[in-house]
């Protein structure tokens, strides 16, 4: 639950907002709902998976977006032959020269870092992508039976091109599932094309201004976590998460028509953290309905499986996401019932 004194935080996490989304607008064309995404993941602590065509500037979207917050930026390039080792490091044999004695020295990988870039994650072998699995989830790597810790705050944004499946390897839904945002990276408008076709073809280069640190980051996540959320609006979240499940009662029957697979209960946590951490960056005390509904489309795009019907007829998962949200219903009596803490309204004078 926030306190009096995170009150002047929420307005601290507002105001980055603001600032570090004009620092990205230097570099990056447009792209708004994708920076903005990044940035509810990142201080609700959770990894991001961007799917989109080559040449939208995903990479340079994830470096700048490091730059901005000061922190540490790291770039995996996955290819078929990429080994695990390769990524969270190896052991090598080292000698002393003084005494002679050789002792194992841990060398650490490209995953000691604070955000991520698992450049095409599609394109390297299973036993590979599972090595992302431990780091995300406990914020460390295990080599040679020795856990290592990683720095904090951690990121990992992976990019998928959705063009090319040839000699590629599709993530898991178990892997995916770990992942709490799958943002798509759409085509830019025209008038913003023709902007990035001025803006790149001259030798200007614009220049980022840290906004943020690595403790300011972490502090804020806290912040995010302690943001009051009524019962209502979890049962919201729980009921769009719920209703993907085309084997439980209660689902409709356009799930149960096109829906072999539903989301699990981490998608109804991360509708409700993300919830929080938008209501935030919005300068808002508590989350409410409306920011559910906000991080439905990215929360639950990946958790949803269609089925054969779905492809025949052309139904992707967003068509189902916005049709959940139609079908879905605000328990109107509990809102009214619930009312906001006084310290909340009195701050949002």
């Amino acid at each position: 639950m926030l306190q009096q004194d995170d009150v002047q935080s929420v307005q601290e996490l507002n105001e980055a907002f603001r600032l570090i989304t004009e620092q990205l607008g230097r570099v990056i064309v447009g792209q708004r709902q994708v920076i903005e995404e990044l940035l509810i993941a990142m201080f609700a602590r959770g990894h991001c998976l961007l799917v989109g065509v080559p040449g939208l500037a995903k990479t340079l979207m994830i470096r700048t977006l490091a730059d901005a917050l000061s922190l540490e930026f790291r770039r995996i390039q996955f290819t078929p032959d990429l080994m695990p080792s390769d990524i969270t490091g190896t052991e090598v044999i080292q000698e002393d020269k003084a005494s002679g004695t050789r002792e194992l020295r841990f060398l650490k990988g490209p995953i000691f870092g604070n955000v991520i870039l698992a450049d095409e994650i599609n394109r390297t072998p299973p036993k590979t992508q599972a090595a992302l699995l431990e780091a995300m989830q406990e914020y460390q790597v295990t080599v040679g039976g020795d856990r290592h810790r990683l720095s904090e705050p951690f990121f990992v944004l992976a990019t998928q091109n959705p063009i090319e499946q040839e000699g590629t390897y599709p993530l898991p839904e178990a892997q995916l599932d770990r992942f709490m945002f799958n943002t798509f990276v759409d085509y830019p408008a025209e008038d913003e094309e023709m902007d990035i076709v001025k803006r790149t073809t001259t030798d200007i280069e614009a220049k980022i201004t840290p906004t943020l640190d690595g403790q300011q980051i972490l502090k804020l996540q806290k912040i995010v976590r302690r943001v009051p959320v009524a019962d209502y609006v979890i049962r919201y979240a729980l009921q769009l998460a719920r209703m993907t499940r085309p084997e439980k009662e209660g689902a409709p029957d356009f799930i149960r028509e096109y829906v072999s697979w539903g989301a699990g209960p981490r998608a109804s946590q991360y509708l409700t953290l993300g919830a929080k951490a938008r209501a935030v960056l919005y300068g808002r005390y508590y989350a409410s309905t409306d920011d559910i509904r906000e991080v439905a489309f990215p929360v639950l795009r990946h958790r949803i499986l269609t089925n054969f019907n779905a492809e025949a007829e052309g139904v992707k998962p967003d068509d189902i996401v916005q049709r959940l949200i139609d079908t879905a219903e605000v328990d109107e009596e509990a809102a009214e019932s619930e009312k906001m803490p006084e310290v909340f309204k009195s701050a949002e004078k």
